[in-house]
């Protein structure tokens, strides 16, 4: 009965519901960015649209670790991937300006795609090097004012849950542009949308985890070594019950 009753509720109240907020926030999104920076713009539109979607699916968000934001720091986020609902916690409860590095084929995705590219976020081809490589070029100039930039360094979702090995690109990107690294850890997403489905688990506990921000890299000894300590911080809460006692 109660997966007869989630099912009815997802595709009966939540994805329309969804899908009228993500009409109506879009365009909002593209009437304001003409006239509002994109930060501003994100405030008054994406931060909404993110906060409403969790609220229809019933997502309570615990955060911790916001204490270790420093206004006006520009960081490298590293994050981990566990699920669709990700996107939601994310944008809607960290707190940072920030422009995320997505895969190419999101931009193809109805109002969410060209609202993406008018906020300034970077779409990379990850079978073209030279594309990606291009593409996170344009992303240093955008990173101004105090905004970030967003990786998951798994490349992917975990299918499984576990955390995946780390990709060097956001690291590399902190050495070259100076910026401290900022590891984030998301747990309790995976149980809500696990990825290969399009069944969703209403009333779950999501919770966001902001850990001390890691130095600027000067080498690649310093690059492979916050690669290692990044992934170690992150992985914590999600095998630790109390992510309290992390931050």
């Amino acid at each position: 009965m109660t997966r007869l009753f989630y099912f009815l509720y997802s595709w009966l109240i939540f994805v329309p519901l969804m899908a009228a907020t993500t009409l109506v926030c879009g365009a909002i999104c593209l009437a304001l960015v003409p006239f509002l920076p994109a930060d501003r713009v994100a405030r008054y539109s994406a931060v909404p649209w993110a906060r409403l979607c969790l609220l229809y699916s019933g997502v309570r968000v615990d955060q911790f670790g916001h204490h270790n934001l420093q206004p006006g720091q520009s960081y490298v986020i590293v994050a981990n991937h566990l699920s669709q609902f990700d996107i939601f916690v994310l944008y809607g409860y960290l707190g940072v300006d920030f422009r995320w590095v997505m895969k190419h084929e999101l931009r193809k995705v109805p109002v969410i795609g060209i609202c993406c590219e008018k906020l300034g976020h970077i779409f990379i081809n990850r079978s073209d090097r030279d594309a990606a490589i291009a593409s996170l070029n344009e992303a240093r100039v955008r990173l101004s004012h105090g905004a970030s930039v967003l990786f998951f360094p798994e490349g992917t979702r975990s299918r499984d849950g576990q955390l995946k090995p780390f990709k060097k690109g956001a690291f590399k990107m902190a050495q070259e542009l100076q910026l401290p690294i900022l590891p984030v850890t998301l747990t309790g997403t995976f149980d809500i949308l696990p990825p290969g489905t399009a069944r969703l688990q209403p009333g779950h506990q999501a919770t966001l985890t902001l850990h001390a921000p890691q130095p600027i890299p000067r080498n690649e000894e310093d690059v492979d070594r916050l690669m290692k300590t990044c992934h170690a911080l992150i992985a914590q809460p999600l095998t630790h019950a109390c992510p309290q006692a992390l931050v």
